[in-house]
């Protein structure tokens, strides 16, 4: 893909550690809101039905602001390197974000402040993560990719445990655990205190440790580009609107259908999703056909239309892969706190005793992805190749789903999170070696937010479908999502084996 005159200097483990360690405070803030954020909102006052109206913020964000981070990261260059400014800028205000969610119940509309923080804290974190992805291409040469995401995930697990476990450590010391009716327990508000110092602490860590190439260096590196990085761009201008207008009328479509079918009102955000797609797939079009294809809109678009064939093939993989995790984020604690520990009552011990369990899963699953990073992927990498052990984890993730939907026992459910142990730490470290190592690297930060489209997709498509298909044929049973996340992993385990064939060929 490139000509590389010279290689990049191979870094050791105290410097594979500090260019990921960011990471660990970015997970720590990702895993209180994975494991308390349906808990804040079910103690504010939010139904069940509510609950993916509530979460949508999360991978909304993600969608606007990954590929523009990656595009403008790719472009960047100040006195603090190409993507640090970003990894800083999206610390600070997130840590913010974390430390007053927990003043919510004194505000005048505590639900809807708490939704307004939980989007300005995913909008945050994704500023900080999306980066860091493109940070390890940088900063490594293809043979240490596998190996710097390897640490990488195995930070991320780490985070999560920590971030996970935390409420959880302090009820055992004491913390109440509990709180009156519409109020959050002191466990929740000092994890959140906690995770804010934590993420900032971590973040400013690789800020300071590390010096990025400049791009003169990263020139000598990797050469001149093998092919014309800006031709996609060109090509948008050969496009039709054909496409576009297909987009806007499947979201128009979609709009007119959520009242005469009777779907759930979230819905409505999908049609205006896929209308608003539509409509600047058209402008980015007419802009390249009017010569203009330096603009942001029609980078972005004429590089998601262009997309190499490796990412498209993995695309699909992620689409059903993230799918799972979305619906294990949403519904893990009404299904634990309902089906294991037998109360839908947030007010009741019963309830938050299922809730802190609930930490102590998802610190499992964590752990062991932190584990499986280092000690485990890395032998089946080399046994199987990086395709079949990504489409072999999926797989042990889809057996641990089932579990739950089977198991009524809360130790026995902490085997199910070994299996999903294992996928998320294949999730999170072999998709991204693959494109690391066969991806233009001038514009790896581009493609690594566009990638994340195929990760926030499937989760608006969770958190606006999920709700009909539910409330239409399993009102009141949240335990059949886990079927449903099952079903995901196994249908990505073999989309997997269809990514080998876009690979080079050894």
């Amino acid at each position: 893909m490139t000509s590389a005159t010279s290689a990049k200097p191979q870094l050791g483990f105290w410097g594979l550690w500090n260019i990921s360690f960011g990471f660990f405070g970015i997970q720590i803030g990702f895993a209180l809101q994975n494991a308390n954020m349906s808990r804040v909102f079910q103690t504010l006052g939010a139904s069940m039905d509510d609950l993916p109206a509530l979460w949508v913020a999360a991978p909304l964000t993600g969608l606007i602001v990954q590929p523009i981070i990656g595009h403008l990261s790719d472009k960047t260059w100040n006195r603090l390197g190409r993507r640090r400014p970003y990894f800083l800028t999206g610390a600070i205000f997130a840590a913010l974000s974390l430390f007053v969610m927990p003043l919510a119940p004194l505000i005048a509309a505590p639900l809807i402040f708490a939704a307004a923080m939980l989007w300005v804290l995913d909008a945050s974190l994704n500023v900080s993560m999306e980066p860091f992805r493109a940070f390890v291409g940088d900063m490594l040469n293809t043979d240490q990719h596998s190996a710097g995401y390897a640490v990488q995930t195995a930070f991320i697990g780490a985070g999560a445990v920590v971030g996970s476990i935390f409420p959880y450590f302090l009820e055992q010391f004491g913390v109440s655990n509990v709180a009156a009716d519409g109020g959050l327990p002191d466990t929740v508000k000092w994890s959140f205190w906690f995770g804010a110092f934590a993420l900032f602490t971590a973040v400013m860590w690789t800020v300071v440790t590390t010096k990025e190439y400049s791009p003169e260096e990263m020139l000598a590196f990797d050469g001149a580009p093998a092919g014309d990085v800006a031709q996609p761009v060109r090509a948008l201008a050969a496009k039709s609107y054909a496409s576009s207008a297909v987009w806007a009328a499947i979201g128009i479509a979609v709009l007119f259908a959520v009242n005469s079918l009777g779907l759930e009102k979230e819905v409505y955000l999908l049609g205006a999703l896929l209308l608003a797609y539509g409509l600047l797939s058209a402008i980015g079009i007419s802009l390249a056909k009017q010569g203009k294809t330096a603009n942001m809109l029609s980078s972005i678009v004429g590089d998601f239309s262009g997309m190499p064939d490796v990412m498209k093939r993995l695309a699909l993989v992620q689409f059903f892969s993230w799918s799972a995790l979305f619906i294990m984020w949403i519904n893990t604690t009404p299904v634990v706190t309902q089906y294991v520990f037998g109360s839908t009552d947030t007010t009741s011990t019963a309830y938050n005793e299922g809730a802190s369990w609930v930490n102590v899963l998802f610190t499992v699953y964590n752990g062991v992805a932190a584990i499986a990073a280092l000690a485990l992927l890395p032998w089946l990498s080399r046994t199987f190749g990086q395709v079949k052990t990504h489409s072999i984890c999926l797989t042990l993730g889809a057996i641990g789903f089932l579990m739950f939907f089977f198991v009524r026992d809360a130790n026995t459910l902490l085997v199910a999170e070994i299996g999903i142990g294992i996928a998320w730490a294949s999730i999170l470290a072999m998709p991204y070696a693959i494109l690391a190592s066969n991806l233009p690297q001038q514009k790896l930060g581009i493609f690594m937010g566009l990638f994340n489209v195929f990760i926030v997709v499937p989760q608006l498509l969770v958190a606006t479908v999920m709700g009909s298909i539910m409330q239409a044929f399993f009102p009141g049973e949240p335990i059949w999502t886990m079927l449903f996340a099952a079903a995901s992993w196994l249908i990505a385990a073999a989309a997997m084996l269809r990514v080998q064939a876009a690979l080079p060929k050894a």
